[in-house]
């Protein structure tokens, strides 16, 4: 998805500022962002899930909330992210993992040297006139380009209201594989579908999760506060999210697109 249409009400000042804003919060965003189902990263792998040893990429891996699922299926993942404090937060959890400081733009990877891009939250974030052609270099032949997005279920009443008070959040209806990116000689298609996840929350961890959103991060601080002190007024006068943990709805959104090439080079 270009940031253009992810964002369309952002200048360039103010989504350069949301890209770069989750740094500072990186201790937060490890601790209340969602992980990502195991049957949306199956199914981002299935296309090369055959190959051994199966090499992948998590490319803006943030605190390493993908790479954690990507490690139940092969133990050769590198991760790449272009925040020092994200960085840091990646290899305190997830000491064992190669974690290499780099851009989508410029990926510091030998190439054809990873047999699937897995993506988590990121791929919007990324000038992709730059990065496709930077991804589809350090794919193998016939490689995968995989991005997964959770997305709370706005369908649920109570969270569409929820939406409504948190402002910006993104919907369902905003989200279609041909708005992903346009196909390329590279990545001549583009397949999409989703997969239900749920995170147990509270009123208190689901306004420190939207708290960690980039449209919240850069608000001044005083907005900020009273933005995250409606959410939670909301919370706990709704009826489903009063009294203690409950379930919050999520969709896992999923494009891939195999990288054109004989892909017979790796079996």
């Amino acid at each position: 998805m270009s940031t253009s249409s992810s964002f369309p009400d952002s200048d360039a000042e103010t989504l350069a500022r949301r890209a770069s804003s989750f740094g500072g919060q990186a201790a937060a965003y490890a601790a209340e962002r969602p992980g990502y189902p195991d049957s949306a990263v199956r199914w981002a792998l299935e296309p090369v899930a055959g190959r051994t040893p199966l090499r992948v990429l998590d490319l803006g891996a943030g605190t390493g909330k993908l790479t954690e699922g990507l490690l139940r299926h092969t133990e050769n993942v590198t991760a790449v992210e272009p925040d020092s404090a994200m960085l840091t937060a990646f290899r305190t959890h997830l000491p064992e993992v190669r974690a290499l400081a780099g851009t989508a733009e410029r990926i510091p990877l030998a190439d054809g040297s990873v047999d699937a891009i897995v993506i988590g939250q990121a791929l919007h974030w990324f000038d992709l006139s730059r990065a496709l052609p930077e991804m589809a270099r350090v794919l193998s032949p016939g490689g995968v380009l995989a991005a997964l997005w959770n997305i709370d279920d706005h369908r649920v009443p109570w969270v569409r209201g929820l939406k409504e008070v948190a402002r910006g959040t993104t919907s369902l209806k905003d989200w279609n594989a041909e708005s992903a990116f346009a196909p390329t000689a590279e990545f001549p298609a583009i397949e999409q579908t989703e997969f239900p996840h749920v995170q147990r929350r509270t009123a208190e961890s689901m306004a420190a999760t939207i708290g960690t959103h980039s449209h919240v991060l850069v608000l001044p601080e005083a907005e900020r506060a009273a933005l995250l002190a409606r959410i939670l007024d909301y919370l706990r006068a709704t009826p489903e999210t009063a009294s203690g943990e409950f379930d919050l709805p999520m969709v896992t959104l999923a494009i891939r697109s195999t990288r054109a090439g004989d892909s017979s080079a790796r079996g």
